[in-house]
C-alpha cells in the first residue's frame, strides 16, 4: 500500500454492519468496505472477471483460514487482507487502508 496522504470519511460506523459491505466512491475509485469479526477491510469494488462494481454485495466468510469475499457474479474469492484471488493467483485487487475514528469509517488515499 502507498503512504496515506488523506483520510476520506465514507460513513458513520453505525452504518457498517458486520459481514455486509458498503460501497464508496473515493477519487473516482469504487471501494468496498467490510467489517468482519470486528476488523475493517477495504478493497477495490470492481470484480476483475466481470468488470462489474459488485464486490461490496459479495458474501464474506472464511475459506481455508483466510477472510474472503465471494463475488456475486462468478463466485471467485478474494482475500480481504491482501486482495489476492484464491482461484487465480495472477489476479489481485487493490487494497486500501481503513480505520474507524470518532465514530466514522475512513479510507486512506495516497
Amino acid at each position: 500500500m502507498s503512504e496515506v496522504k488523506t483520510w476520506e470519511i465514507i460513513c458513520d460506523a453505525s452504518e457498517l454492519e458486520a459481514n455486509l459491505g458498503v460501497r464508496a466512491l473515493i477519487q473516482n475509485q469504487q471501494v468496498a468496505v467490510f467489517r468482519v469479526q470486528g476488523k475493517l477491510y477495504a478493497i477495490d469494488n470492481v470484480d476483475p472477471f466481470s468488470n462489474a462494481s459488485v464486490l461490496s454485495r459479495g458474501i464474506v466468510g472464511d475459506l481455508n483460514g483466510q477472510v474472503v469475499v465471494a463475488s456475486p457474479i462468478y463466485k471467485q474469492h478474494f482475500n480481504l487482507e491482501n486482495g489476492q484471488c484464491l482461484e487465480d493467483e495472477s489476479v489481485k485487487l487493490k487494497v486500501f487502508p481503513v480505520k474507524e475514528e470518532a465514530g466514522q469509517i475512513q479510507v486512506g488515499v495516497a
